[in-house]
């Protein structure tokens, strides 16, 4: 950060503000409703629905410390404050109370905040420069090798509780599949897989040791890029440090990490919810019986009704402006309420009614920050999905719906547990190991790629050449084996669902 914070700074909103005299519960003194506490977090659906009721498409909000915000309920004012950086900048340096010394060095808000030398704290042709890299990076792959991991990945992860009958898909599906997709995709050994799993899972949740955890993550990504500068492959590390934006080693590492996290903790979202959607909702049952949804609209569906990020901090106000009818004074923050967008009545006037192919949803944002890698978490979240109920068709809830339970944080919701219960399956035997996957290496705008020898063949394989170095204590690589061509699950659950 390059804003100082004073060890004897108060919490103390600036002279004027309407978050003074502030009252204990979900409410402030003057009326002003909490993004944080008890109240905010056991059903931060409905509070966005008083905040639209009572303010409209914009409602004043105090965030963790009672500091003042604005959080953006209106799905056309969400675009508005996406769309036109010159007016709501993504440098969090400008918050007033940062310039103020309001905001301590240990609050909450820090990890989510403060300002780093990355693209999405960027605006101009800084953020063209970084986005650039980053987005040619992830352009670069081919999404047939994607799902070729996600498949693999997937089978491994059945064959663990196949045999047991019962899953927990929280923790034993969702959150391990997009890290050790991921991995690959940067380019790492794949026994370092499991590890990245544990410590971004950590990392997210701000346990005690989450700063231990951020470490291991640092100096893993760090160890790549020293294999990666003397041996460059097709892989994100690789394209990200050759790329003409001349990225330094600090910019290129802290964008990895960002795509790592980033990717891992909304498409675990996205995977679980979505799993809840096909296990739970008889709307989906119905169309699909009928033959009328298919897994892509399915996800459409979720991405509207529990986006993976239930909003974004933030955009800061570059002037006095007006924004849903709120006068905004320089230095403010605005939140970007991408669920309460999602539901906003001006949109979505009946949302019951299926949005099947409707992509006009907020999940994935807008602008020059909409998330470039949409399409790869889509990639992993669908095929994961497909290959999950393919192998197991007969997969159902174990316990009664009602009964299933959500964490929340003023910046996302997550499915506590989804306990399943299914036909045991049995790992087959003697099946030949799958071969490596392999993604296609178009060089990204801009890349200084090796020339390769003649006899070069045009797809490389994913990991690193030569033989990995995985640290003391790691576990030897697992290989998965992948049952032959397989009928659509949507085959499948349907026959079930109609017995």
């Amino acid at each position: 950060m390059t804003t100082p914070f004073p060890d004897d700074a108060l919490p103390t909103p600036p002279p004027g503000c309407p978050a003074h005299g502030l009252g204990t519960g979900g409410l402030g003194a003057g009326g002003l409703r909490r993004l944080y506490g008890p109240e905010a977090e056991a059903n931060p659906a409905g509070l966005y629905e008083k905040l639209r009721a009572e303010h409209g498409e914009v409602a004043p909000v105090l965030l963790h410390g009672d500091l003042p915000a604005w959080l953006i309920v209106g799905h056309s004012a969400n675009l508005i404050a996406m769309r036109t950086p010159s007016r709501f900048s993504r440098d969090s340096r400008r918050w007033a109370a940062f310039q103020d010394g309001l905001v301590a060095p240990d609050s909450p808000l820090m990890p989510v905040i403060a300002w780093q030398p990355l693209c999405v704290f960027a605006d101009g042709e800084e953020h063209k420069r970084l986005r650039g890299a980053v987005t040619d990076g992830l352009n670069s792959f081919d999404r047939r090798g994607v799902r070729r991991h996600v498949t693999r990945f997937t089978d491994q992860l059945v064959q663990e509780f196949g045999p047991t009958g019962r899953a927990e898909l929280v923790t034993q599906f969702a959150e391990h599949l997009p890290m050790l997709v991921m991995t690959q995709l940067v380019g790492m050994p794949e026994e370092y897989g499991p590890h990245l799993v544990e410590a971004a899972r950590d990392l997210m949740k701000g346990t005690e040791t989450a700063v231990a955890s951020n470490d291991y993550v640092v100096a893993t990504l760090r160890r790549m890029m020293e294999r990666k500068r003397a041996s460059p492959g097709a892989d994100l590390v690789s394209w990200l440090m050759q790329h003409e934006a001349g990225l330094t080693d600090d910019e290129v590492l802290e964008h990895l990490r960002v795509v790592l996290l980033a990717a891992n903790e909304t498409t675990v979202n996205l995977i679980a919810d979505t799993l809840k959607m096909v296990l739970t909702d008889h709307r989906f049952r119905t169309h699909l019986s009928g033959g009328h949804m298919t897994l892509p609209d399915a996800l459409d569906q979720v991405l509207w009704d529990s986006a993976p990020m239930s909003l974004v901090a933030g955009r800061w106000a570059t002037g006095d402006t007006e924004l849903g009818g709120q006068q905004i004074k320089a230095g403010d923050m605005l939140l970007l309420g991408l669920a309460a967008g999602n539901a906003d009545p001006a949109v979505r006037p009946d949302p019951t009614k299926p949005l099947h192919g409707n992509r006009s949803h907020l999940a994935f944002g807008a602008g020059p920050h909409e998330c470039p890698g949409q399409d790869i978490g889509r990639a992993i979240a669908e095929t994961g999905i497909d290959v999950l109920l393919t192998r197991l068709p007969d997969l159902h809830l174990a316990v009664e719906e009602e009964e299933l339970t959500w964490t929340s944080a003023w910046i996302s919701r997550h499915l506590s547990a989804l306990p399943v219960q299914f036909t045991p399956r049995t790992a087959p035997e003697e099946e030949p190991a799958a071969p490596a996957p392999v993604v296609s290496t178009p060089a990204p705008r801009g890349a200084v790629r090796p020339t390769p020898p003649a006899a070069a063949p045009q797809a490389v394989p994913v990991e690193p050449a030569g033989p990995a170095e995985p640290a003391a204590g790691d576990p030897p690589v697992v290989t998965a084996t992948v049952p032959g061509p397989r009928r659509s699950w949507w085959d499948s659950l349907t026959r079930w669902l109609r017995l």
